[in-house]
């Protein structure tokens, strides 16, 4: 088993109100508790390191996450980068990103951010229709959101990603292409574009506002050709880029990955296994007592393929081996299948999704589990 490249994921649980289909860890935040907080996540990497979880190893990508980073006061942001940087060492070409959301921050905030070393940005637009942006409980408006991109552009950032989200009620085919165009126009690096997904315990589970399945295809499939065409070729089950995330790579090609803050979860490849790290969810009960939850995987090679599979360019059989210290041989017989079913296309040197295995993705990953 090789060991492979080194991801950072920290985790930031506050945001300005709880969307109604978020199954994220994320609170509203009714006090300021950013400092404490930082200076937590700092304890809890230091902690984690205790064990030598880096072995050597730069950190080429950092991902902020929640919740809402940029709502973050940069009195601790300012904190928690001079403490990362004694700890660990970052690659000369790290992609450091910092998700925002319209209506939580503005063009001095970004410039900061900047300063301190951020270098992409993930902005939750979800919609360019006021009454979508309503029903789907976010706090902006269609131009607060026009607005956050062009000031985030206007003090440098040029990787930047924009959410997209269709497949709600009331949402038209028109609405949704409308959207893309916009954001198309809107010049991003990098374009998220997924269907609402109904998540238990959400207050969209007990009433789902969804849309027949004939009208969330036709939205994807519309959607996809015009960022295609609009030079952003699809290179995750979700993802259109002139650009593709680091971050994003290293996670679906199997890669490793600490994970520190509130309910923030790592993956590990440590004495030939691999491990699993958890955090407790609540805010304050982390502040406290920041005691990470480690857990060995077992299902190795399921796991390669949940995440591989989500690529279209799929992956080398080699780096199967390398990061699961498995042969490919060792699953021939669902490889075989997934041939024969129509959906994975099988050379030496490339396995990958079949446009119908990648139309059809949950039923592709499923022969491997």
């Amino acid at each position: 088993m090789t060991l492979p490249p080194l991801s950072l994921y920290i985790h930031y649980p506050w945001c300005v109100k709880k969307c109604p289909y978020c199954d994220f860890n994320s609170h509203q935040q009714k006090e300021n508790n950013d400092v404490f907080y930082m200076q937590a996540v700092l304890a809890d990497l230091k902690n984690q390191l205790q064990t030598d979880l880096v072995q050597g190893r730069e950190i080429q990508s950092i991902f902020f996450g929640g919740g809402t980073p940029s709502l973050c006061s940069i009195e601790a942001m300012t904190l928690l980068f001079s403490g990362l940087k004694e700890i660990l060492t970052f690659a000369k070409d790290i992609e450091i990103t910092l998700e925002a959301n319209p209506g939580a921050s503005d063009g001095e905030k970004f410039n900061a951010l900047r300063q301190l070393g951020v270098n992409r940005l993930s902005i939750g637009v979800q919609s360019f229709n006021d009454n979508h942006l309503k029903n789907l409980g976010r706090i902006h408006s269609s131009q607060q959101a026009i607005d956050t991109i062009e000031q985030a552009q206007a003090v440098g950032f040029d990787n930047l990603n924009i959410d997209l989200m269709f497949g709600f009620e009331g949402q038209t085919v028109a609405e949704c292409i409308f959207d893309v165009a916009q954001a198309i126009a809107l010049n991003p690096a990098h374009i998220s574009f997924y269907q609402l997904t109904i998540e238990p315990n959400t207050f969209f589970a007990k009433y789902p506002p969804i849309l027949s399945q004939e009208t969330n295809w036709e939205m994807q499939e519309q959607g996809q050709q015009l960022l295609e065409k609009s030079g952003f070729p699809q290179y995750e089950i979700s993802a259109f880029s002139k650009r593709p995330a680091k971050h994003n790579l290293n996670y679906w090609q199997f890669g490793d990955y600490l994970g520190i803050g509130a309910g923030s979860h790592g993956k590990i490849t440590l004495n030939d296994k691999i491990i699993r790290t958890l955090q407790s969810n609540a805010p304050k009960d982390f502040i406290k007592n920041n005691q990470n939850t480690i857990t060995e995987v077992k299902q190795i090679s399921f796991e390669f393929m949940l995440n591989a599979l989500r690529l279209k360019a799929g992956f080398n059989p080699a780096l199967f081996t390398q990061r699961t210290g498995q042969s490919i041989q060792t699953i021939q017989p669902q490889l075989s299948k997934a041939q024969a079913l129509g959906l994975l296309i099988l050379s030496d040197k490339r396995i990958q999704p079949s446009e119908k295995g990648f139309n059809f993705l949950n039923d592709l990953q499923a022969i491997f589990l």
